[in-house]
C-alpha cells in the first residue's frame, strides 16, 4: 500500500484465490474456399478469416451457392456433368445440418465462382489462419475437387504441416475420387492417398471415407437453367424427340420469359416427362455428392459440446445423408482401419436399422499407441493450449517458490475439473493426472539462472472403447 499523507480510513482489497484456466474452445472449424462475394460492408474479406455462426451470416457476407452449370452429352444415355466444381456453400450446409449449429466457424475465400479452382489459392488460405488462436479445426472440401490429384494431396498436406506446426488444431481430410470403390478400374483411391499424403504429422490429422450421396440440394432448386447455353438447344432438341406433346413447354427453354413461365415450363416437364425429371435428379445427385470433411466437422462440434472433446466423434448418425457413394464391410473396414503402414481411414457405413454412422476415431498414425485416436489428440490440444494461455501471465514472474506453487495449484484444479467432467481416466485424482514443478524437481539451480520455469505434467487421457470383446461360455447344469 502507498505512504498516506491525510488521516482517514483507507480500504486496500487483496486477492485471495489464484487465477484459474479456461478451458480453450474445440469446436472452431475453419473452411477455406471459393464464395460468391467476400465482403463486410466496403471491407473485403479475402483471404481474411471471418468469424460467422450460422449460414445465414454466411450468406450475408459470403453470398449464396453457385449456379452449378452442367454440359449435355446427345448419346445413347443422354449424360449430363457438371462442369464446375464449387461445394463449400453446400458444405456449409451439410456442417451446420451435422451440429455445427451449436456453435461458430471461420470462412476463408480465396476467390469468387468466376475463378478458376486453384490449389495455391487453398494453400494460400492455410496460410492466412497462421495468426488466428480460435480455430481448431481445418476443412478443405473443394480440395478433391481440383482436376489434379496431386494439387489435392499438396494442399491435405499443407494442412497437416500447419496443424503441426500451430499445435493447436487438426485438419479432417477427404479422399480424392473417394466416391469411387476400392476396386474401381482406375485404382485403389485408398492406396494412392496413403502414397501422397506423406509421414509428417499423421496425428494431426483424420481421414473420412466414402463420400456421401446427401440431400442439401432439392429437386426444386435445380432445372433447365442449369443446362449449359452451349449445349440447350441440343438438349431441346432431344427432349423434343421423345415428348413432342410437350413442346409449348419446351420452346421456353432457354428463352428470356416471365419467370413464372419458366418456373411453370419446368414443373410440367418434370411431372410429366420421364426423361427430363430423369436428367433433373441425375444433375440433382451429382450436386448432391459430397465429401464427408464437412459433416465430420459438424460432427466433432455436437460431440465436443453436448459430450465433450474427449468423446470420441463415432458412432454418431449423420444428418442430411441419404447414403454412402460406397458399401463398405466389416471385412471391407479392415485395411481401412489397420493398415500395415498405419495411415488409418476412417469408415463411414450403413446399418441396417441404425442408418448411416461415423464408424471410425483414428488419427493417421494408427500406429501410434500415443496418438492413435482423435480425441486423444484433441483432448491434448485442448489441455496443451488451456495451460499455455493462463503460462502467459506469469511470464517475467519471480521464479521462486510462490510462484511454483501458484502455478502447481491452478493447474491441478484444471486438471481437476476436467476429471470431475469425465475427460480423465483413473478412480482417484491422483491415478488421473500429476503436476510437477520446484527446483530439485523439474529445475537445476542453473535452469533458475537461465530464466526457465519448467512444469512436468501427466494425464491419463481417456481412450474410445474400439473393439468390444463379449466372451461366452456353457456351464453344467446346476439342476
Amino acid at each position: 500500500m502507498s505512504v498516506k499523507k491525510s488521516p482517514g480510513v483507507y480500504i486496500a482489497e487483496k486477492n485471495v484465490f489464484p487465477n484459474s484456466i479456461v478451458a480453450v474452445s474445440t469446436a472452431v472449424p475453419a473452411f477455406i474456399g471459393y464464395t460468391e462475394k467476400a465482403i463486410n460492408g466496403t471491407t473485403s474479406l479475402s483471404n481474411t478469416p471471418f468469424r460467422i455462426s450460422t449460414l445465414l451470416e454466411f450468406e450475408t457476407y459470403f453470398g449464396e451457392a453457385p449456379k452449378t452449370v452442367f454440359s449435355f452429352t446427345e448419346s445413347e444415355d443422354c449424360s449430363v456433368a457438371r462442369t464446375d466444381r464449387f461445394n463449400l456453400y453446400y458444405n456449409l450446409k451439410l456442417f451446420f445440418a451435422n451440429g455445427g449449429g451449436t456453435g461458430t466457424c471461420y470462412i476463408v475465400s480465396v476467390g469468387s465462382y468466376s475463378d478458376d479452382l486453384n490449389g495455391d489459392k487453398l494453400i494460400g488460405g492455410i496460410d492466412a489462419l497462421l495468426e488466428e488462436q480460435e480455430p481448431t479445426m481445418i476443412v478443405i472440401p473443394e480440395a478433391v475437387c481440383l482436376q489434379d490429384a496431386q494439387s489435392c494431396y499438396e494442399i491435405q498436406k499443407a494442412a497437416l504441416k500447419h496443424c503441426g506446426s500451430t499445435q493447436s488444431r487438426v485438419a479432417i481430410l477427404d479422399i480424392y475420387d473417394g466416391y469411387k470403390d476400392r476396386i474401381d478400374p482406375s485404382g485403389d483411391v485408398i492406396a494412392k492417398f496413403r502414397e501422397q499424403i506423406g509421414t509428417e504429422f499423421l496425428n494431426y490429422g483424420a481421414a473420412y471415407y466414402p463420400w456421401l450421396n446427401t440431400s442439401v440440394v432439392g429437386k426444386e432448386e435445380i432445372s433447365f437453367a442449369n443446362i449449359s447455353n452451349e449445349d440447350v438447344e441440343k438438349f431441346k432438341a432431344v427432349l423434343k424427340l421423345r415428348d413432342p406433346n410437350l413442346a409449348n413447354y419446351i420452346d421456353v427453354i432457354g428463352t428470356d420469359t416471365d419467370k413464372i413461365v419458366l418456373d411453370t415450363a419446368h414443373k410440367e416437364l418434370y411431372k410429366q416427362s420421364a426423361f427430363y425429371s430423369l436428367i433433373i435428379k441425375e444433375m440433382q445427385r451429382q450436386i448432391n455428392l459430397l465429401p464427408p470433411s464437412a459433416a465430420m466437422a459438424g460432427v466433432y462440434s455436437m460431440v465436443d459440446i453436448t459430450g465433450g472433446v474427449w468423446e470420441a466423434p463415432a458412432n454418431v448418425g449423420l444428418v442430411d445423408v441419404i447414403s454412402t457413394a460406397v458399401n463398405i464391410s466389416s471385412e471391407d473396414q479392415e485395411d481401412l482401419n489397420i493398415p500395415l503402414d498405419g495411415k488409418a481411414v476412417n469408415a463411414i457405413r450403413y446399418f441396417t436399422g441404425r442408418g448411416i454412422l461415423v464408424w471410425g476415431a483414428r488419427t493417421l498414425e494408427g500406429n501410434s499407441s500415443d496418438w492413435r485416436y482423435i480425441s486423444t489428440r484433441r483432448t491434448m490440444i485442448m489441455i496443451e493450449q488451456s495451460i499455455k494461455n493462463v503460462a502467459r501471465a506469469y511470464v517475467f514472474e519471480p521464479n521462486v517458490s510462490s510462484t511454483w506453487i501458484t502455478l502447481s495449484s491452478i493447474i491441478n484444479n484444471f486438471f481437476l475439473n476436467v476429471w470431475k467432467q469425465g475427460g480423465l481416466a483413473g478412480a482417484k485424482p491422483e491415478q488421473a493426472f500429476f503436476v510437477k514443478i520446484g527446483l530439485g524437481v523439474t529445475m537445476t539451480p542453473q535452469d533458475i539462472l537461465d530464466g526457465k520455469i519448467i512444469i512436468t505434467v501427466g494425464v491419463a487421457i481417456m481412450r474410445p472403447a474400439e473393439f468390444t470383446i463379449i466372451s461366452f461360455q456353457q456351464q453344467m447344469q446346476q439342476s
